[in-house]
């Protein structure tokens, strides 16, 4: 196969559209969601295994990095700082509270606002937290050009983009129930 102008392919002198071809003939490696999915197992993996010692999770440590160390931050803003639905957050703020890494307070200016801040505690595993996802990313930008981080950047954000497209998916749905009948 050879690759003409506009993105198009050719195989035996036929044109063919490439995101056709790359379909229909798409192995599981070279799918965009599997090879997330198998990036992001390795490294929950590796920040699991970071953080055994200091018994902290992967999304607790997330969770962490995403109050503000100052001014604490509305619980209701959490959850979408982190892509997840509140009721996913729910737990790990309760077992954050048990631990003692987090407290819950009003808002003085708003008393229908509820703050979420860092204890003592939850501040030192923050700090690991975030010492850990700096190391992390040293490596990786040891390995790659500021373009291919730029490009990856990128490619995330449109991944990101598509899948929160909830029209989108409604649509796709109809379109494989239909295929269904």
């Amino acid at each position: 196969m050879s690759r003409s102008k506009g993105g198009i392919l050719k195989k035996d002198g036929i044109k063919r559209n490439r995101m056709a071809i790359f379909t229909t003939t798409m192995k599981k490696e070279q799918s965009i969601d599997f090879n997330i999915k198998i990036a992001w197992h390795a490294i929950s993996r590796m920040y699991s295994q970071y953080g055994q010692d200091f018994e902290i999770s992967p999304s607790s440590g997330f969770v962490l990095l995403n109050i503000d160390v100052e001014k604490g931050t509305p619980a209701t803003k959490i959850a979408p700082l982190m892509g997840l639905e509140a009721r996913s957050l729910t737990r790990i703020l309760k077992a954050l509270e048990q631990k003692k890494w987090i407290i819950r307070k009003k808002d003085p200016l708003d008393g229908r606002l509820v703050r979420i801040f860092l204890t003592k505690m939850g501040r030192e595993k923050r700090s690991f937290s975030s010492g850990s996802v700096k190391a992390f990313n040293k490596h990786i930008l040891r390995k790659i050009t500021e373009g291919e981080l730029q490009s990856f950047l990128k490619v995330t954000a449109i991944v990101n983009e598509i899948a929160s497209d909830k029209e989108r998916i409604q649509e796709e749905l109809q379109q494989l129930r239909n295929l269904k009948e």
